[in-house]
């Protein structure tokens, strides 16, 4: 008996971004690995893609993530 049940079928309404196939997806078709969401609707998992470069570049920008001095790998 497994202990852990591998969800194969998405509840209606969840809309996943495929980053293996570049679609959109109702319910998980694809692994987690594969894949963003979920979303609420197709148009918002449509978006996925450009809703990831914005948030890292914010992350990126983010001074509390920079708070470590650059140090050469040679200064330890």
């Amino acid at each position: 008996m497994a202990l852990f049940k591998k969800r194969t079928v998405g509840k209606p309404g969840e809309w996943y971004y495929c980053l293996v196939h570049k679609k959109v997806e109702e319910g998980p078709e694809c692994p987690a690995k594969d894949r963003f969401g979920p979303y609420a609707t197709p148009q918002e998992a449509q978006q996925a893609m450009d809703l990831a470069r914005e948030r890292n570049l914010e992350w990126e920008g983010d001074p509390r993530w920079h708070d470590a001095p650059n140090r050469a790998p040679d200064d330890d």
